[in-house]
């Protein structure tokens, strides 16, 4: 009777153009290792599709796709800290805090008495995002977001 070999399907992106493929390896298959680098930079502003970053300690500027922030490129601000995960100089990826501060804009009234068990309601934040926020929170104030789900975590 033949041995089942154990696989591992993983989700492999070509780092110079992007595209991603599924592939399956065997466990005892040697994979060639990809080392990156994680640097810091701030956020200067976007420009269409791009947004400039400038290093701290030289105040060099780099222009990287907006793509590489994903949904959390709704997040970013003037001079927020960003890390950028470098491969032989080539941007790959990048990220925003995983807890940022917002202002809300718009919300709605929370009705007294209306329900025993706290309720959470919909807030707008000031970069169009819509999330999940306790009762109390009106129009006007700062709350902390986990960016990672988009969640409230409490009033700044």
């Amino acid at each position: 009777m033949e041995e089942e070999v154990q696989q591992y399907r993983v989700e492999l992106r070509d780092i110079d153009s992007g595209s991603k493929v599924n592939e399956k390896f065997r466990t005892d298959e040697a994979i060639e290792s990809v080392f990156t680098e994680q640097k810091s930079f701030l956020y200067l502003y976007a420009e269409d599709d791009n947004i400039v970053l400038m290093e701290p300690n030289t105040f060099s500027q780099m222009e990287v796709s907006k793509d590489l922030f994903g949904k959390t490129a709704a997040y970013l601000k003037e001079d927020m800290k960003v890390t950028l995960h470098l491969c032989d100089g080539k941007p790959t990826s990048a990220s925003v805090p995983k807890q940022v501060t917002c202002t809300v804009v718009e919300a709605q009234v929370p009705v007294k008495g209306s329900t025993a068990t706290p309720q959470y309601k919909r807030v707008t934040l000031e970069n169009g995002l819509t999330v999940l926020a306790p009762p109390f929170i009106l129009a006007g104030d700062s709350i902390v977001i986990d960016t990672t789900d988009d969640s409230y975590i409490t009033r700044a």
